[in-house]
């Protein structure tokens, strides 16, 4: 069994789920529109040039989920699915996920966007686990506060490790630890595309096309 790792947004979805929330939130007056939507899209401009400030950008995206009950944002998240994401599922992605389940590979996406985002939208895609940035529960309602380390550039190596350290075979993973694939769109992604057996470009931004080819990685496209 192989370890089969994919990046999520603008890699499996053609869409950035974390900014597509903000962007949703915006839209139905959830929050103040014109404030939110400078921040929101100024922070992804950062996250696009690999220069975002994770802790900055953590504290201002999970402050929102304070303001609902569980219930709400369960209502909220099947509205979003609707509108922002279904859109952006990719047939391409469901066939490259399909030939590795397949195989017999185990599917893990791992993920900057905080779970409360993906988690559904993992489930929807069929894959056997996700790593994604963890927001705080207390009480049962989000505390607007990030706990664990960040899913986001090296992060997402320690969160790897850490996952095959304590839960991997908990969750059905018994294979070989070094040999993985690991599918990113983004430059951010650059520390664990290096430490990949088996990196893939997926769709990539244009830093990360020029590392792919100085490293003579495989460039595919699932949108084309």
């Amino acid at each position: 069994m192989n370890l089969a790792i994919f990046d999520l947004d603008n890699t499996l979805i053609a869409t950035d789920s974390d900014h597509q929330w903000g962007e949703f939130m915006v839209e139905h007056g959830l929050v103040d529109a014109e404030i939110y939507k400078t921040e929101n899209d100024r922070f992804y401009q950062d996250y696009e040039r690999g220069e975002l400030d994770i802790q900055a950008y953590l504290e201002f995206s999970l402050k929102p989920l304070t303001l609902f009950s569980m219930t709400e944002l369960r209502q909220l998240h099947k509205q979003f699915t609707k509108e922002k994401i279904d859109p952006a599922l990719l047939e391409k992605a469901a066939k490259l996920l399909k030939k590795h389940r397949d195989k017999g590979d185990f599917l893990l996406i791992i993920t900057s966007t905080n779970r409360f985002i993906t988690q559904p939208i993992a489930d929807s895609l069929g894959v056997d686990a996700l790593l994604a940035t963890e927001a705080e529960i207390i009480n049962n309602r989000y505390t607007g506060k990030m706990i664990g380390t960040p899913c986001f550039q090296a992060g997402k190596i320690s969160r790897l490790q850490q996952w095959l350290d304590e839960e991997a075979q908990l969750q059905g993973y018994k294979g070989n630890a070094e040999n993985y694939y690991f599918y990113s769109d983004s430059i951010n992604d650059l520390p664990l595309l290096e430490q990949s057996a088996h990196p893939v470009a997926v769709d990539p931004d244009d830093a990360l096309r020029q590392k792919a080819e100085e490293n003579n990685w495989p460039i595919i496209s699932l949108r084309a």
